[in-house]
């Protein structure tokens, strides 16, 4: 029968790995990196792996992934625990001594206390090797951009480590430090960003008359498409959001009566089948904005993210091992509105993925004075440590 008591893993982690950990941590915050350009990241992720003994390391996964591999003797499951190692273009506030040192990036989403603790696995796995089947610790990169995900998989060595297990967590500000939220179904919405250019004629600002000018649609679009969004909860199948992020009508100029204008929206909804009906109708109110004044549109998409489905026996595999832990599951906090391209790895695998709790006082995600608590970093190992001991020793 498998084991998942608490006491397999006695005095994991240690002190010295509670220290050394926390210091990586501290190291990598130092050195944010933004989606795609994780480079030294994945370097400093390589240097921590080595002493661990995988049987193997892939890098450059789909960019600047890392994939350790760590073999059972017998056949068994493979199971894949998931970090990202990207960080935010963001500006960081605080004095803490290992604020980034790099302007206007930040690890302020907490990926780097989600390294810190897969790097406590794979220490742990360096003395306790899988009796069967595999783990594969997955170093992921361009998560913010929800693009990491799709290139992982999308490289041909991904078909060589594939999963039958996928676990994620994140950490959750205004979630009781060291709580979870774990359900089965939709766990993270589907979203994307719109990216809509308008374009007619510029003019004199004496003669406006005698361009095309965006400015009259762009009032219209601005809050017709945020009326598309329903809005409430995002356990309703049908709630949808469209948030405008970002705007710009012609160029900083006095003289010139504007001929171009670009417009930014989010749209978010719960399922990948309710994406595509807001998609269409975004689209059709441009079309018809643009037609109304003479213009021409066009639209792109960047940033798509996959609604995230958690898997009912992945599910059960974690809330088994926070069961073993004691941690207290928070009922009624998922779906969450935010995004996750994890959400990709559900097509290839059972997966799951958890929020962990960083505190009702904590500064929210993407804030800039958010920083990840030390103190989950023991905690999220230890719950990764018993989804590893129920299927694989």
């Amino acid at each position: 029968m498998p084991q998942t008591d608490h006491d397999l893993a006695p005095g994991f982690p240690g002190n010295a790995d509670i220290v050394a950990l926390t210091d990586w941590r501290h190291e990598l915050h130092r050195h944010p990196e933004l989606s795609g350009q994780e480079a030294a990241t994945a370097q400093r992720v390589t240097d921590m792996l080595a002493p661990t003994n995988p049987d193997r390391v892939l890098t450059g996964l789909g960019g600047h992934g890392v994939a350790a591999v760590y073999e059972g003797t017998e056949d068994g499951p493979a199971i894949l625990l998931r970090c990202e190692l990207d960080a935010l273009p963001i500006e960081e506030l605080g004095d803490r001594p290992y604020r980034s040192e790099v302007p206007g990036k930040g690890h302020l989403c907490g990926h780097d206390g989600h390294m810190a603790i897969l790097a406590g696995v794979a220490r742990w796995l360096a003395a306790n090797r899988p009796l069967r089947g595999r783990v594969i610790l997955l170093f992921q990169p361009a998560e913010e951009d929800g693009s990491g995900a799709a290139r992982v998989i999308a490289d041909p060595r991904f078909a060589d480590i594939k999963p039958d297990y996928a676990l994620s967590l994140h950490n959750m500000p205004g979630l009781p430090l060291g709580h979870a939220a774990l359900e089965t179904g939709p766990m993270a919405c589907a979203s994307r960003g719109m990216r809509i250019t308008l374009t007619g004629r510029t003019a004199h600002a004496s003669q406006p008359e005698t361009g095309v000018s965006p400015v009259a649609a762009m009032s219209r679009l601005m809050p017709l498409l945020t009326g598309l969004g329903r809005g409430g909860a995002p356990a309703d199948p049908d709630f949808s959001l469209a948030t405008v992020t970002h705007a710009r009508i012609g160029e900083p100029a006095f003289g010139v009566a504007p001929g171009q204008a670009e417009l930014w929206v989010t749209l978010r909804t719960q399922s990948d089948a309710k994406m595509a009906a807001l998609v269409a109708q975004a689209e059709a109110a441009v079309v018809e904005a643009a037609a109304a004044d003479g213009l021409t549109h066009s639209v792109d998409y960047h940033d798509v993210f996959r609604d995230c489905v958690n898997d009912a026996e992945a599910v059960e595999l974690m809330a088994a091992a926070l069961r073993a832990e004691n941690i207290p599951l928070e009922p009624g906090r998922l779906p969450m509105r935010a995004s996750e391209d994890f959400g990709r790895f559900g097509d290839h695998a059972k997966s799951a993925m958890m929020l962990l709790g960083s505190g009702t006082g904590c500064a929210a995600l993407h804030n800039p004075d958010y920083d990840f608590p030390d103190s989950l970093i023991a905690v999220g190992a230890r719950i990764f440590v018993q989804c590893l001991r129920q299927r694989l020793y």
